[in-house]
């Protein structure tokens, strides 16, 4: 029984020595984190992840300490690193057993979600935070700001929808503009074009009866004209026939005479 008994004791001795290494990891993370807290000139990011340093050597001893997995996702915060804080809150949400610590964590867990710009899920932890400790002004000035955001940027996006619809629509009428003055000047410029090809084809029937009247009157003497050797021959001809018809009447008179004298001497 007494060696049993020694046993226990060294396992008691052991778990003392372990626990008191994990509170030391505790305590040097939460000096670390309330040094960085103290200087509000700057954030100093070197003290805050040494501070998660060892509030993560403390968990891996014991993981499920809310408290020191609070402290933890306090560090995470600090450094900006909002998504994995964001993790951690959540988490604790759930876990945490007095309405005050509920609050807090809520708090928190809205404060990540806000700097994320998860305005409808920021709201939401604030307004779970304040149902747990109603008297909180801090979480609900955090509230009153998240929901100033959101309706900032509903706004913002209304804004955006309404000139996007008036920009659209004097594109369209500017594009009905434009395809009206391309149709009216396609118009003008067809009515031009015929015009102009009314124009020239009357100019084109003028100039082509010039011609023909030209060309007739050019054929009309060439007709009527005739060769000299055409004309020597007609004048020939005439002559011929002028000299027959004399040499006829000359015959005739001759044979009058003739009866004449005949009748006469009878």
């Amino acid at each position: 029984m007494r060696r049993i008994y020694f046993i226990l004791i060294l396992l008691t001795i052991s778990g003392i020595a372990f626990g008191q290494n994990e509170r030391k990891f505790v305590r040097n993370g939460n000096k670390l984190f309330m040094e960085a807290v103290r200087d509000t000139t700057k954030i100093d990011s070197v003290k805050f992840s040494n501070a998660e340093t060892e509030y993560r050597k403390a968990l891996e001893k014991r993981p499920e300490d809310l408290k020191w997995n609070y402290n933890l996702a306090d560090a995470l915060y600090k450094q900006q690193k909002f998504e994995d804080a964001e993790g951690k809150f959540s988490e604790l949400a759930e876990k945490m057993e007095e309405p005050v610590e509920r609050a807090r964590v809520n708090h928190n867990l809205g404060n990540t979600q806000l700097m994320q710009e998860k305005l409808d899920e920021s709201i939401e932890s604030y307004k779970k935070a304040l149902r747990e400790n109603p008297d909180d002004l801090e979480t609900k000035y955090n509230l009153a700001y998240a929901q100033m955001l959101k309706k900032k940027k509903e706004q913002q996006q209304q804004q955006n929808k309404d000139q996007n619809k008036d920009q659209n629509k004097d594109q369209n009428q500017d594009k009905n503009d434009q395809n009206k003055d391309n149709q009216d000047k396609n118009k003008d410029q067809n009515k031009d074009q015929q015009d102009q090809n009314k124009d020239q084809n009357q100019q084109n029937q003028d100039q082509n009866k010039d011609q023909n009247k030209d060309q007739q009157q050019k054929q009309q003497p060439q007709q009527n004209k005739i060769s000299k050797q055409d004309a020597e021959q007609l004048l020939q001809a005439l002559q011929n026939d002028e000299r027959d018809i004399q040499d006829k009447v000359k015959k005739a008179k001759a044979a009058q005479a003739k009866r004449s004298r005949s009748e006469k001497e009878w």
